[in-house]
């Protein structure tokens, strides 16, 4: 860290800590009122998120190219505070049946939720902080993100029971609004709050279909989600066959995520700035893919459960401490409206379309009789297609970044 960039670091930090709390304390919420609704419906749920993206993308894009950064990302963040109220007193006013549809609205709504915040905060990055900055930097917000995570699951594991799951709401709105604070700030500080990035309200898909290494990017994606899908559903149909009550599954799935981020922040702190410097993007960008094509492997040799769960847990976490902030150096070299625009499209569309891929593809070979072993054999070559776009597209991004010194 430099001195000049102490402040900026200080208020992302803020900023990304905020942001992460607010989802921790939600996600196993929504986890366990997505097997409260029926794992067999969970297709269905993904299939109404990727309806949602697609629906909030074009406002989103309508924000960019008219208000400031500061002011797009406080109305983004206060539009969902506000719909946590909403949520908050449906719950309290409804009775069980009216609640289980309720439940998979907030399934739907906190996936849209997740991964629009989280791309908001990452394409805010990108444009303070140049490629060269991403490489020294995006490790120690990475590790704030995970100190987030920890004190979010923390929260919610802590508090379900005793507090009730829909009261932890509150927590939430309050770090959406310490987020708000720290962007101001941050812009503040960087002199960028003036004036709207503008173009197209479509760039973002225009571009993306246009340029190669943003279609690079969007393949990078698609194979991560499916595969990441694949084991998502294996962890719901786990948790509804062993634990009895809704309080018990939100705890644990609050525990799977605070051992995740513990792990995270472990590696990130001793390991992902220096595998960053030494082994170059296109090498760090390959980790995860090859990690997951091991971990398939070993589960279609021994497809326990003791197997499932250590590979989930492993690969979230490599895929937080390592290919999370690998993958947001992809986007530093591109134009400005291409970081909001195209980025925001990549990380919430095209990312809820993988899911959508791999919910039916699941479905499909469940129907087929394929198991957690038929499955993973099926995972294995996607997994080493996915290795290969993931060493393409880092050294593509290494001599577009070359080409910008010059």
């Amino acid at each position: 860290m430099r001195p000049q960039e102490r402040r900026a670091l200080g208020w992302s930090l803020l900023y990304v800590f905020a942001v992460l709390s607010a989802y921790y304390v939600l996600r196993p919420i929504r986890d366990e009122m997505g097997v409260q609704g029926g794992v067999e419906n969970l297709p269905w749920l993904f299939s109404g998120t990727l309806l949602g993206m697609i629906a909030l993308n074009p406002l989103f894009a309508a924000l960019v190219r008219r208000l400031p950064r500061e002011r797009f990302v406080a109305w983004s963040y206060r539009f969902f505070a506000a719909n946590l109220v909403g949520f908050l007193i449906l719950f309290h006013l409804a009775d069980p049946a009216q609640n289980v549809w309720l439940g998979r609205a907030f399934f739907i709504w906190l996936s849209v939720f997740n991964l629009f915040v989280v791309s908001v905060f990452w394409a805010t990055m990108v444009d303070v902080f140049d490629a060269e900055q991403g490489k020294r930097l995006f490790g120690f917000l990475a590790a704030g993100a995970t100190v987030g995570a920890i004190a979010g699951s923390t929260i919610t594991a802590s508090l379900a029971r005793e507090a009730g799951a829909t009261n932890l709401f509150f927590a939430s709105i309050v770090l959406l609004e310490v987020a708000v604070f720290a962007v101001k700030k941050l812009s503040f500080r960087e002199g960028q709050e003036g004036a709207p990035i503008g173009g197209s309200v479509l760039a973002g898909i225009s571009h993306t279909f246009r340029s190669p290494y943003l279609l690079g990017v969007c393949l990078f994606i698609l194979l991560f989600t499916v595969t990441s899908t694949f084991l998502y559903f294996q962890q719901a149909t786990i948790a509804r066959d062993y634990f009895a009550d809704r309080a018990s599954r939100t705890a644990f799935f609050a525990q799977v995520d605070l051992l995740v981020n513990v792990l995270t922040l472990a590696v990130q702190l001793f390991f992902t700035a220096h595998i960053l410097r030494k082994l170059g993007v296109a090498l760090s960008l390959g980790i995860l893919p090859l990690f997951t094509l091991f971990g398939f492997a070993a589960l279609a040799a021994a497809p326990v459960i003791a197997v499932l769960v250590a590979f989930q847990v492993l690969r979230r976490a490599a895929n937080f401490a390592l290919a999370r902030p690998t993958r947001e150096l992809l986007f530093t070299v591109l134009p400005r409206e291409d970081k909001y625009k195209a980025k925001s499209f990549i990380d919430t569309v095209v990312y809820r379309a993988g899911d959508q891929v791999g919910s039916w593809s699941y479905l499909l070979l469940s129907s087929f009789g394929l198991g957690i072993a038929g499955v993973a054999v099926v995972a294995v070559p996607l997994s080493a297609a996915w290795l290969a776009i993931s060493l393409w597209l880092g050294r593509r991004q290494v001599k577009m970044a070359q080409a910008e010194e010059f």
